[in-house]
């Protein structure tokens, strides 16, 4: 039977309880344990896929096509494992399902109450589907005492009852803040943070402690008697250089030892960490660095292209350099010369995006790349703005733009209506809902034999992960390719464009698809792992 780890977070928020959880995935992985990871998020949007990503950073999109928190990146990068739909739940899924089932009357007449219909929808989530693993990490979002977590909170307190003994394991993770008028850290906020956990009736097993540095043997004292935890279970967690050394210093400060010996599991399976003391290795021992300049328009925000940060830092991986980033917010394109902001970089992409701000600066951006003859990688809508951008300067098509901006001449990029899922039809209208109405999740690409794209997946079909309404409009394929702009990649039934690149330039790539979300640390994106090559051969021409 699966054992359950709950971790918890307090003080304050985006201490990153994503992060210890993939880490500790990770750890019992390298132990040689079967793992799981979850997330449930307590705000009321059924998925965050209407959010803003500067309320909520990256939407993370699963194979089924789920729109998902960013942490579930996260989950997959550190465990190599495909997250599904079902590893992600907000409040609002569940209310919305209690509702729908309330309206049928499965209730059969009854009252519906936050308990038991709420806590026991959010314990048979956890449950669910856990034949065969060894650990299941179950993140709860938010800190102690936030008002709509409670009920995440009562339900995770009621399986510990419920679950055998020895098999539910509480870990909160917290800060501590260094006053540097005192000169010394405070246990102070992670005292009160547990106080306000057990009186919900919630016992942390072990206490994951945020800090900037050391914490002195008399501070773990403290915190070991007022939280009530042993001494050993106050684990550092201090801060690191790189996110992929947190699996390694948290398992030097021993957390992974002290998990499975809160659950009675002593002696302890040996680790092997050579996977990641290897991805370290390249980390911190670079040969060269190469610029890229991300052209986008919610620069002001990482998260918000958290997935594509960690994917260029994976195709450093695999060239043995360091990737600098250059954000540049599109905008500035429209009033500036983007060859002020362009001219020193060795690569350039353009991310996925919505809306038609900043959308002429991603245009010039890919002219800048394509007349310059700089590597350029645009993804999604960056694709999108490429295709355009050589309607309107090659192929004559002066007002080619997106419907997505509104009704235009030329509609070189239009909104998707229908599509196929394996043997299904799936359609959507411009007037129906905006969540969830996407084509979402994995599906197959067919590419051209003997294209670029084809030599650098070494395959001439594959299988990538989509988020978008609007496509590339085949009508206008004809008069792009007469001008060299090759479309490699098609969906199967041959209906839509999914890769473009141009035969004259050394490294010009657009994909409609999201490849950033499926690369890992020890596995790095092939288009990541090219497109950062490219840049490092740039960089000796600059």
């Amino acid at each position: 039977m699966a054992r359950y780890i709950f971790i918890t977070g307090g003080v304050v928020s985006s201490l990153g309880k994503g992060l210890a959880a993939a880490s500790l995935g990770a750890l019992l992985q390298a132990r040689g344990y079967s793992v799981r990871l979850r997330k449930l998020d307590p705000y009321l949007n059924v998925d965050p896929g209407t959010m803003s990503p500067y309320q909520h950073g990256e939407v993370f999109v699963t194979d089924d096509g789920a729109e998902a928190d960013l942490d579930l990146g996260h989950y997959e990068r550190f465990t190599g494992s495909p997250a599904p739909r079902s590893d992600n739940i907000t409040t609002g899924r569940i209310y919305q399902e209690i509702i729908a089932r309330e309206r049928r009357g499965d209730f059969l007449g009854g009252t519906v109450q936050v308990i038991p219909h709420v806590t026991n929808a959010i314990k048979e989530f956890v449950l669910d589907g856990n034949d065969g693993i060894d650990f299941l990490l179950v993140e709860i979002g938010g800190t102690a005492g936030d008002i709509e977590g409670l009920p995440f909170f009562e339900a995770i307190r009621q399986l510990g009852n419920e679950l055998p003994r020895g098999h539910a394991v509480y870990i909160h993770l917290t800060l501590l803040p260094y006053i540097a008028s005192a000169g010394e850290l405070k246990t102070k906020p992670t005292q009160h943070s547990v106080k306000e956990l057990r009186s919900i009736g919630i016992q942390p097993d072990i206490l994951l402690c945020r800090t900037d540095r050391p914490i002195p043997r008399e501070e773990r004292r403290k915190l070991s008697l007022f939280c009530n935890v042993r001494e050993s279970a106050v684990i550092e967690a201090r801060d690191v250089a790189s996110i992929y050394a947190v699996p390694r210093a948290y398992h030097e400060a021993g957390l992974d030892g002290e998990v499975l010996a809160a659950f009675g599991i002593e002696p302890a399976p040996k680790p092997d960490m050579s996977r990641w003391n290897a991805v370290m290795e390249r980390v911190e021992n670079p040969e060269g660095q190469v610029t890229i300049a991300v052209v986008g328009k919610y620069t002001g925000l990482k998260d918000a292209y958290k997935s594509l940060i960690e994917a260029l830092t994976h195709g450093g991986m695999a060239n043995r350099v360091q990737v600098n980033v250059d954000w540049i917010e599109s905008e500035i394109f429209e009033k500036h010369d983007p060859a002020a902001h362009l001219e020193h970089v060795h690569g350039i992409l353009v991310p996925g995006g919505f809306g038609q701000r900043g959308a002429e600066g991603k245009i010039l951006a890919a002219r800048f790349a394509r007349e310059r003859k700089v590597p350029y990688f645009g993804i999604c809508f960056g694709m999108q703005m490429a295709v355009i951008e050589a309607a309107r300067s090659l192929a004559g098509i002066e007002k080619a733009n997106s419907t997505e901006f509104g009704p235009c001449a030329e509609p070189v990029v239009g909104l998707l209506t229908e599509w196929m899922r394996g043997n299904e039809l799936e359609r959507r209208t411009a007037e129906g809902d905006l969540g969830g109405t996407m084509r979402l999740g994995a599906y197959k690409a067919d590419l051209m034999r003997g294209s670029k794209i084809a030599g650098i997946y070494a395959a001439t079909q594959i299988c990538e992960r989509h988020r978008h309404r609007y496509e590339v409009n085949t009508n206008y394929r004809q008069q792009l390719e007469t001008k060299g702009l090759v479309f490699s990649g098609m969906s199967p039934d041959g209906l839509l464009p999914e890769t473009m690149e141009f035969e004259d330039h050394p490294w010009f790539i657009g994909v409609q698809y999201h490849p950033e979300l499926k690369s890992r640390p020890f596995d790095p994106h092939p288009l990541f792992a090219s497109f950062v090559e490219a840049a490092v051969v740039q960089s000796r021409l600059v």
